[in-house]
């Protein structure tokens, strides 16, 4: 049991008289040091990493020893090259390195440092590519918070409310097989039900082809409750941006980098995007992140956009380790993700069976997570429940994140033994047990 001793408490307090508001978990983790897969907090107290710390470490708690040492030399060499002015070859042979791994046709890199960024770019690499200006998102949707970005998010009022209007955004129904928004069983109905709101309603009602310039989605929901859609879907809004002449931007922030099981979460649907936005587990624990087009996509004039740490070489020296790694070993990483998909998802599967207050589970790859409801006959979201099982896990040495209304998110690092990711399931399979008692 997880002692919360006078150390963590005193950190906790500084923490909140000092930091701006922020989002946490319910439960009061003081991060110290992390390896493979444990973190140990601040007192001492060890737990499975199931977080990947938001999707970040991929590879493993703090990287893995071959990312650490390409930090380690850059550091000593150069750190800030000032990319936005200057030429340097780290970052070129960067995204000649990432480019290898696209599909074919991609030949256009922007250099930035988060998730938001990248999101930003793509809002303006699309309206440049078009000279349209309108996007259309999805409910449920997170795309980050900054103003652009936040336009696109639409998955807790908390994080849009009193930062409005935001420009140029519609927002589509997103078929959550799970909480349909026609009320279809089929989920392949509920996808052509979705479809058709966006060439009926949005393409007829509210904007013209001749406006919308871009159609952002994240092949897996993230934020908004790790939401599949079905392959119909992805398929038929590819066929709806060609048919409009919109541009299909791919938010690859938190499910792409080998997390689904594939470089891009996109390639599971068998369609590939416009734009692809990455970040996260791309700097192997580093901040930094890219906007990937298609060569046949114009270039931004000069001037248009930049951004002074864009292409940071100690950021980009991590990220050529990590992609170094997942090259070398991808077909060994591919395997290993379907082997503990099935191993989780068995688990979760068998939960579900068993207690009332799993209403659903879902994943791909390790992007797994489980839905709690108070009744599986009304579906109504367990908020205060899932609460409690977090804390109960942690106070048991495991480290969970929530998601949606009221989902936990399994993601730990693809490299996780399997002892590991079977010892972290067993604490959760007793937070449920004792929760639902």
């Amino acid at each position: 049991m997880i002692k919360i001793d006078k150390k963590i408490k005193n950190v906790v307090a500084r923490d909140k008289k000092t930091i701006m508001t922020i989002a946490r978990e319910p439960y009061p983790l003081v991060v110290a040091k992390g390896s493979g897969d444990y973190v140990w907090d601040v007192s001492g107290n060890r737990f499975i990493d199931f977080t990947s710390f938001i999707g970040v470490y991929t590879l493993g708690v703090n990287a893995n020893a071959e990312i650490r040492k390409a930090i380690k030399a850059q550091v000593d060499k150069m750190m800030h090259p000032a990319f936005l002015d200057f030429y340097s070859e780290l970052p070129v042979k960067f995204a000649e390195d990432i480019l290898e791994m696209m599909p074919n046709g991609f030949g256009k890199v922007f250099f930035s440092n988060s998730g938001a960024e990248a999101i930003e770019d793509a809002i303006k690499v699309s309206r440049e590519a078009t000279k349209k200006s309108y996007a259309i998102a999805f409910y449920n949707a997170f795309h980050g918070r900054t103003m652009g970005a936040l336009g696109l998010t639409a998955a807790k009022i908390s994080q849009r409310e009193r930062f409005g209007p935001f420009p140029n955004v519609v927002h589509a129904p997103f078929p959550d097989p799970y909480r349909p928004p026609f009320g279809h069983a089929d989920p392949d109905e509920s996808a052509m039900a979705c479809i058709e709101h966006i060439e009926k309603k949005i393409l007829k009602e509210e904007y013209s082809k001749k406006e919308v310039a871009s159609i952002f989605i994240e092949p897996v929901q993230g934020e908004g409750g790790y939401i599949i859609p079905p392959k119909l879907f992805v398929k038929e809004l590819r066929r709806v941006a060609n048919e409009n002449n919109i541009l299909l931007v791919s938010d690859e922030i938190q499910a792409g980098y080998m997390r689904t099981g594939k470089f891009l979460a996109m390639d599971n649907f068998g369609v590939t995007a416009d734009i692809y936005t990455m970040a996260k587990a791309l700097g192997g624990g580093l901040p930094l992140a890219v906007t990937i087009a298609k060569s046949s996509l114009p270039d931004m004039p000069p001037g248009a956009h930049g951004g002074t740490y864009g292409g940071n070489h100690v950021a980009v020296a991590a990220g050529i380790a990590s992609l170094s790694y997942v090259k070398r070993n991808k077909r060994n990483l591919e395997r290993m993700v379907k082997e503990k998909n099935r191993i989780i998802m068995k688990r979760l599967n068998q939960l579900k069976d068993r207690y009332e207050i799993v209403g659903d589970v879902r994943g791909l790859g390790l992007m797994t997570a489980a839905e709690f409801v108070k009744s599986k006959k009304t579906k109504e979201p367990a908020v205060k429940e899932r609460a409690k099982i977090l804390q109960e896990c942690f106070s048991n040495g495991l480290m969970l994140l929530g998601c949606g209304v009221s989902t936990i998110r399994l993601i730990p690092p693809i490299t996780m033994s399997k002892d590991s990711i079977e010892k972290g399931l067993d604490v959760f399979e007793d937070a449920i047990r004792k929760v639902n008692r």
